[in-house]
C-alpha cells in the first residue's frame, strides 16, 4: 500500500468491506482523544487542519490518477470532521458541573458526527453534490462535524438543564 493510500484511507481503515466511513470515524476517534488528552485541544486543531489541507491536495492527486471521485475507502475526510465534532463538544463538557459529561461528549459527538455526515442536509449534502475534488469530499465533513459539535454541546447543555430542573 502506497503512503498516499494508507493516508487516505485512515491506515487502512477505509479499506474495511462493510461501512467504511462508520468504521473510519471508529478509527479515529481514539487517535483523536489520544492527541487530545496528551496533547492537548490545540494540538488536535493543528492536526485537523493540516489533514484537512494535505487531505484536499492529495484527494485531488488520487482523483486525477484514477479518474473517480469521492470513493468510499477514502475516510481522511471522516479523521477531520469527527475530529472537529469532538473539540467542539469536548470544549463544552469541561465545563459542565455534572458527572460523565466528557464521556457523553464523546458519544454524543460521534454519534451527531454520523448523523450529519450520512444524512447530510442542507449546505452539507449541497457541497457533496456539486463541489468537486478534494476541497467537496473535505468540506462536507468539516462542516458536517462542525454540525454534529454543535448539536452535541445542545444535547449536553439539555442535559445540565434537566439536572438542575430536578
Amino acid at each position: 500500500m502506497t503512503a498516499q493510500k494508507l493516508f487516505l484511507t485512515f491506515g487502512g481503515a477505509g479499506l474495511s468491506p462493510k461501512a467504511p466511513g462508520t468504521v473510519g470515524t471508529l478509527a479515529s476517534l481514539p487517535v483523536g482523544l489520544a492527541i487530545l488528552y496528551y496533547l492537548g485541544m490545540e494540538t488536535l486543531f493543528m492536526v485537523t487542519l493540516a489533514i484537512t489541507i494535505i487531505g484536499i491536495f492529495e484527494i485531488n492527486k488520487y482523483e486525477k490518477d484514477t479518474g473517480t471521485h469521492d470513493q468510499q475507502h477514502i475516510v481522511i475526510d471522516e479523521a477531520a470532521g469527527m475530529w472537529l465534532a469532538l473539540m467542539i463538544a469536548y470544549a463544552t463538557a469541561i465545563t459542565m458541573p455534572y458527572a460523565y459529561a466528557e464521556l457523553l461528549a464523546i458519544v454524543f459527538s460521534f454519534a451527531a458526527f454520523r448523523l450529519f455526515d450520512i444524512w447530510k442536509p442542507s449546505t452539507i449534502g449541497w457541497i457533496d453534490r456539486e463541489l468537486k475534488g478534494g476541497l467537496g469530499v473535505m468540506l462536507d465533513d468539516v462542516i458536517a462535524g462542525i454540525a454534529g459539535g454543535l448539536l452535541s454541546v445542545v444535547a449536553l447543555i439539555a442535559i445540565e438543564k434537566l439536572l438542575q430542573a430536578l
